[in-house]
């Protein structure tokens, strides 16, 4: 009797454990039904037909000329009014082990390696408005085995006029890193220490700051 008792309980929990709500587990995706697929594909060919693809594709193209042309200009920089001049030591604290091909050790976590000791800086950093006619000149009548970095402007357009190398600061990462905060400025090396320094060119008259 108790074994019958038993049985009809046991398959009483176990229907109400089957039963619960476990509630929802998981990414859920709704099915996409073909009639939406059949609209996307008459979509897509209709746009092929008309030539929109091809405008959104010439699009893409020339804003993608453009900005490689004429990148976005290093924010929050002034031309320079004020002269400033430091050093800057490049001096840093390794947080890793420098390793050779072999494993062997070359510096050891927590070392302070300064980076001109192996590679120096073998022409001067200039840093300039290429909008800016009389910090493109300034640029220009420098060494000529100076590297021109714009701020602003356009660098293929320049090197094509000028036949010589410009660069681009991206993003400002060169400008941040130095702390520069006005334009022309230069970077060179003295010695274990770079020199830079923010220079201060004459206007013109007439014209406002």
């Amino acid at each position: 009797m108790r074994r019958a008792l038993l049985l009809p309980l046991g398959l009483a929990i176990t229907s109400q454990v089957e039963a619960r709500d476990y509630g929802q587990h998981g990414a859920v995706f709704s099915v996409i039904e073909r009639d939406l697929l059949e609209q996307i594909h008459a979509r897509l060919t209709a746009m092929e037909k008309s030539g929109e693809t091809q405008r959104r594709n010439d699009e893409l193209k020339q804003r993608t000329v453009a900005r490689v042309n004429r990148p976005e200009p290093v924010a929050g920089l002034t031309r320079a009014d004020t002269a400033r001049r430091w050093a800057f030591d490049p001096t840093i604290t390794l947080e890793t082990d420098i390793r050779g091909a072999k494993g062997e050790l070359i510096h050891a976590r927590g070392t302070r390696v300064n980076p001109l000791d192996s590679v120096p800086l073998r022409a001067e950093l200039l840093f300039f408005d290429g909008d800016d006619p009389d910090q493109l000149a300034w640029a220009i009548s420098q060494s000529p085995g100076a590297k021109l970095i714009l701020v602003r402007g356009a660098p293929l357009e320049l090197m094509k006029a000028r036949q010589r190398r410009f660069y681009f600061d991206q993003g400002g990462k060169l400008i941040g890193h130095f702390g520069i905060k006005s334009v022309p400025a230069r970077v060179r090396q003295l010695g274990r220490l770079l020199d830079v320094s923010e220079i201060v060119l004459p206007r013109k008259p007439g014209v406002r700051p």
